[in-house]
């Protein structure tokens, strides 16, 4: 094998353990969205956890987050809860930076 080879496999192996760090990084701002989300909708014990697995499912039907910012919308709206775009946006925000503190990403 050659060093050009060596390299390229390396930088792939770099890229694949990034690529899975984010993966587990949005799964777990997910989840905490989800708790967050679920106190605010009143759920709790196995019920929010529920819900924060939900969204954790929901963000694996499409690429990008935008089909969790809308089912959120859509619950609260649902529960007649105003939360606007920008509170949810923030949320997330949080919460993908403590994930990826508590991965050590």
């Amino acid at each position: 094998m050659t060093q050009f080879d060596d390299r390229e496999k390396a930088e792939e192996r770099k890229f694949a353990t990034k690529e899975e760090a984010e993966f587990k990084a949005n799964a777990r701002r997910n989840k905490l969205v989800g708790l967050w989300a679920a106190e605010l909708l009143g759920l709790d014990g196995d019920k929010a956890n529920a819900y924060a697995t939900s969204l954790v499912v929901e963000d694996l039907k499409e690429a990008g987050e935008q089909d969790v910012i809308n089912k959120l919308k859509s619950d609260f709206a649902a529960a007649k809860i105003e939360v606007s775009d920008h509170q949810i946006e923030r949320e997330m925000a949080k919460s993908l930076e403590q994930a990826r503190s508590e991965l050590g990403a």
